[in-house]
């Protein structure tokens, strides 16, 4: 029988990413879950999940109730006391760390789970003491590349990184990333993909060939997104006269994009969209032809990973772990980064391809999907994880 443990989840605010979300709704059913937060509302709450507040970034009013309870509840006239002056000097910081300290002391976890390297300030005084384990995500900007092109950065994390208890790594690609950061021998750090809820996620039977395709890109407008690659792949499919449209979900507003859009001569072939929810994202891939993946880097994009799982066919650069997830032209097609003439030849080859073809593509990266990301699969995985730096303690 597996022992119950207390898990903490910190990313720094309630409003968790999907991942975290699944992940925190499927360890309810064996162990006790707190996620912690500078906020104290969110509309909709995991169920079995406890939220923990630190007080709120969002109301004066209820930062200082919070903090003044947490004070109380500690039993100390001094605390109260110095909380007061703290208020009154406006050092939220440290009425922040205050709080975290009280919160920590009051659940006594079994392990601490850090989602981004950006809040290891946070828990300084936990990793120097350890007493309680901390394992800390690697994914995304601040592990491929912060470190690498800012030394203060690299020198930080190298100093905090030796006194984790243990690594999850989104994708083998991320964690040689890591490796380079700080290794050890004994240093624990286990590969643990992304799950996705596959029977909320059903599998587009039919799949349409468009004669004007209707490219779609899902994403915030960072350069490390390579949105700039994309656009001058549609320059080039505009200059072959193959019929198109691009949507990027997520560019809304951006100045750079509008820019180099009317600079490449793409008004009316490229739409900025505004962010969007899951299911409307989901939406917009089922009537979409193909899902471009430019990125510069990554882990495994989330976006790719549903893409393949709904039927969509995905055109992606070989960043990051793209690798463990695509064969190309098995079940998806890869092309090397910041090379707009490959991904507008592979686009091309797309557009010859048979209805057949193109189905047993998609056949097969549903199949991807469903052998290395489903969600039952994360969850085992990040337990694994928990338990073995919980005996190596």
């Amino acid at each position: 029988m597996i022992k119950p443990l207390k898990i903490i989840i910190f990313d720094g605010s309630f409003k968790t990413r999907s991942f975290i979300n699944r992940l925190a709704q499927g360890l309810t059913e064996r162990h006790q879950v707190y996620i912690l937060g500078f906020n104290e509302t969110l509309p909709n709450r995991l169920e079995k999940v406890n939220y923990i507040p630190l007080g709120s970034n969002q109301s004066k009013i209820r930062f200082v109730k919070t903090t003044l309870q947490y004070a109380l509840q500690a039993g100390s006239i001094k605390l109260v006391y110095n909380t007061l002056k703290k208020i009154a000097l406006g050092r939220r910081k440290e009425l922040h760390k205050q709080n975290l300290k009280f919160v920590l002391q009051k659940i006594g976890p079994d392990v601490i789970h850090l989602q981004w390297l950006s809040v290891i300030p946070w828990f300084e005084e936990v990793l120097s003491s350890q007493t309680t384990p901390v394992v800390l995500s690697q994914l995304g900007f601040h592990v491929n590349v912060r470190p690498f092109v800012n030394d203060k950065n690299f020198s930080y994390l190298q100093r905090w990184y030796s006194k984790m208890a243990g690594f999850h790594s989104v994708s083998k690609a991320i964690s040689r990333n890591g490796d380079k950061i700080w290794n050890d021998t004994y240093k624990i750090d286990k590969v643990v993909y992304t799950g996705l809820p596959l029977e909320i996620t059903p599998f587009l039977e039919k799949y349409y060939i468009l004669n004007s395709l209707q490219l779609l890109s899902v994403g915030r407008p960072h350069w490390i997104k390579g949105y700039d690659y994309a656009l001058q792949t549609c320059k080039r499919l505009k200059d072959q006269n193959i019929s198109f449209h691009y949507t990027i979900i997520g560019g809304a507003g951006n100045e750079e994009l509008q820019f180099l859009i009317a600079d490449l001569g793409l008004k009316g072939y490229v739409s900025l969209a505004a962010s969007a929810s899951q299911s409307e994202v989901f939406d917009v891939m089922r009537s979409s032809s193909l899902l471009l993946m430019p990125s510069l880097e990554e882990g495994i994009p989330n976006v790719v990973v549903e893409a393949m799982a709904i039927g969509l066919p995905v055109i992606s650069t070989d960043c990051g772990g793209i690798s463990e997830l695509i064969t190309n032209g098995v079940n998806g097609w890869v092309v090397p980064t910041r090379n707009p003439e490959a991904m507008a030849v592979a686009v091309m080859n797309f557009r010859a391809l048979s209805l057949k073809k193109i189905g047993a593509v998609r056949v097969a990266a549903r199949e991807k999907v469903e052998r290395q990301h489903n969600e039952e699969r994360m969850v085992e995985g990040m337990e694994e994880l928990y338990f073995q730096v919980r005996s190596t303690n």
